[in-house]
């Protein structure tokens, strides 16, 4: 049975993808995001109030714009301690273009860099969601005091580090106490910041550790509504601003080929287990 022209037509338009986004609609000569034809925003809302627009799907209260720009200046930089900004450095002296830099500087984010806002805002979050019955009023939601106590005595049983708490620097860092006058100021010290201030206290007459900048910010941005998987996108647009500083610094004040240690002081280890017959007749 031959198939018609139609009913081919018809199959493609079925099996063909399709991109959905709610985000920006671009049509000839309009750009339309998040409702707001852009233009209109241009010279109207700041940075932060675009990314928090791009981010919630609305414009921002004034101070949720404020706490968020001041959650964004907290992470700028932190020197050339940061792998990140070694790689971006690194990468600037072999000859590597600005956008391959700051590809390889975010590239080196992981699990023990860069990743502890999100690992803090999901720990946050899901005790709050799932062990306390209220709507984001302390008052009534048990004593906050014994989750709190019950996190740091999990984590320590397991010899497990929280995230956000501890800082390989810093005994004290000095961010945090800055912050969380901040949130208190525009109305963002909410449960989460309080969970995390609570944690603070136990780990600081427990092991002497204290929070850092990624739990304080962990417990702002969930008390701003924002869902722990924004945790390490926020954290980029942050840090990118700095990255590119750092690679424009190598590029114009150092001398290309970056090395951080000489051949003759490498350590190289004497491999005994070696098969010498494998390597004879290989080799």
């Amino acid at each position: 049975m031959a198939i018609g022209r139609e009913t081919v037509g018809n199959l493609l338009k079925i099996t063909k993808p399709q991109w959905k986004t709610s985000i920006t609609k671009v049509e000839p000569n309009r750009i339309i995001t998040r409702g707001y034809p852009q233009e209109d925003l241009i010279g109207n809302i700041s940075f932060p109030e675009m990314v928090y627009l791009l981010l919630k799907g609305e414009l921002p209260h004034e101070n949720e714009a404020k706490m968020l720009e001041a959650v964004l200046v907290s992470f700028c930089d932190h020197g050339v301690t940061p792998p990140s900004t070694q790689v971006a450095r690194i990468m600037a002296s072999t000859g590597a273009s600005m956008n391959s830099c700051v590809s390889g500087g975010l590239s080196s984010f992981g699990k023990y860099h860069a990743g502890a806002l999100e690992h803090s805002m999901r720990l946050f979050q899901e005790i709050i969601n799932e062990k306390v019955d209220c709507d984001e009023d302390i008052t009534s939601c048990g004593d906050l005091k014994d989750l709190a106590l019950t996190t740091v005595e999990q984590y320590l049983e397991n010899d497990e580090k929280i995230p956000g708490f501890g800082h390989r620097f810093h005994d004290k860092d000095p961010r945090p106490g800055k912050l969380i006058k901040t949130a208190k100021k525009y109305g963002y010290f909410g449960i989460h910041t309080e969970l995390a201030v609570i944690i603070d206290s136990l780990l600081r007459e427990m092991k002497g550790i204290r929070i850092n900048i990624d739990g304080t910010n962990a417990g702002i941005l969930s008390d701003m509504g924002f869902d722990w998987r924004f945790g390490t996108g926020i954290f980029m647009i942050g840090r990118v601003p700095a990255l590119i500083s750092h690679i424009y610094e190598e590029k114009s004040d150092e001398s290309p080929f970056r090395k951080f240690v000489e051949v003759e002081d490498v350590c190289f280890h004497e491999f005994d287990s070696v098969d010498h017959n494998l390597k004879k007749n290989k080799f």
